[in-house]
């Protein structure tokens, strides 16, 4: 085994949905070992549930610590919690599921601060079972600043051919306007451009899209927003030196970064960067959180309890999560 490969820590997520078998899956993929050592966060016991009803890919071995992991191909390290009971069903909505995912995260970034682990890279966890479990945080992104200290992060979207950071994520429509400002405006913009400076593009081409359909059109739509919420940041990056565009109308903007002619995306609101990613296929896309101490991916899908449980889940979008963590985790910070 290759010591200078990263540690990547796996949180298993909301053990009723799809995250152990996907887990399962990852691990069991023939070359993961050539540019990562694995280490799963979450119950061992789950793991071979999830393994038996897929034929039994692997073996799990648990552990206390990551001092104790070997990252031998076909055995998952886990760092068992013993959180989950055995008869917990899948695809049913759990608040003991919704508990343990948050203590999945929380010794994950417990590695993360101790130095013991080089990323983090999430399954998905279900926000309702989440709250259910007693704590009210929108999701991993939320949840992670809270873990980490860290005020303020962003969420990057990362599929085939497009990049997209978001100004605002999980709150209403109306709320992410009002939150909308000059100011969030642009450390959002400075955050993805120092990651995407960070993974190797050295002038990356951002394109910020505007509120309101036609980008307002000069008045035409809306109050003035992209006038007061977005044109002030846009030229202080310019005259920074920033290659910045925008504010934009947000339909030729991601047809246009589709094409190559940006390097990132700067949407909005949580939809209008979404929606767009998700097109392209829930196996494509990447989630990734800006702004922590610490590199963080995530699969871009939810807990999907309608098919959890039967082995059918898509891997796919987790290895390429484990793909990008190994990679930013390599490049400095």
């Amino acid at each position: 085994m290759n010591d200078y490969l990263p540690v990547i820590g796996i949180t298993m997520g909301d053990a009723a949905g799809v995250g152990p078998e996907i887990i399962v899956k990852s691990l069991a993929s023939a070359g993961l070992h050539r540019f990562c050592r694995p280490l799963v966060i979450g119950d061992a016991q789950r793991l071979e549930k999830a393994d038996r009803l897929l034929g039994g890919l692997v073996r799990v071995r648990r552990i206390e610590d990551a001092d104790d992991a070997r990252f031998e191909p076909g055995v998952i390290d886990c760092i068992d919690l013993e959180l989950i009971p055995d008869d917990l069903p899948f695809g049913v909505l759990s608040p003991v599921a919704g508990d343990a995912a948050y203590r999945f995260i929380a010794r994950a970034v417990d590695l993360a601060k101790a130095g013991k682990i080089d990323a983090i890279c999430t399954a998905p966890l279900n926000k309702e079972a989440l709250h259910a479990g007693g704590h009210k945080f929108p999701g991993h992104t939320e949840l992670l600043a809270h873990l980490t200290n860290v005020d303020e992060v962003s969420m990057m979207l990362v599929a085939p051919k497009l990049r997209v950071i978001h100004v605002t994520t999980h709150i209403g429509i109306i709320d992410a306007i009002r939150r909308i400002e000059p100011g969030l405006v642009q450390r959002t913009i400075e955050r993805g451009h120092e990651t995407l400076v960070r993974s190797g593009i050295p002038q990356p081409r951002i394109g910020v899209c505007g509120i309101n359909p036609h980008a307002g059109e000069n008045g035409l739509f809306g109050y003035g927003e992209e006038e007061e919420k977005i044109i002030p940041a846009v030229s202080l990056l310019q005259a920074r030196g920033l290659d910045v565009t925008g504010p934009l109308p947000a339909d030729t903007l991601f047809y246009r970064a589709g094409r190559g002619d940006f390097d990132l995306v700067v949407a909005m609101y949580h939809d209008q960067g979404h929606g767009p990613v998700k097109v392209l296929g829930l196996e494509a896309g990447v989630n990734v959180t800006v702004g922590l101490d610490v590199v963080r991916t995530s699969v871009d899908h939810g807990t999907a309890f309608d098919i959890a449980g039967k082995g059918i889940a898509d891997e796919r979008s987790l290895l390429e999560a484990l793909r990008q963590g190994a990679e930013l985790a390599n490049r400095p910070r």
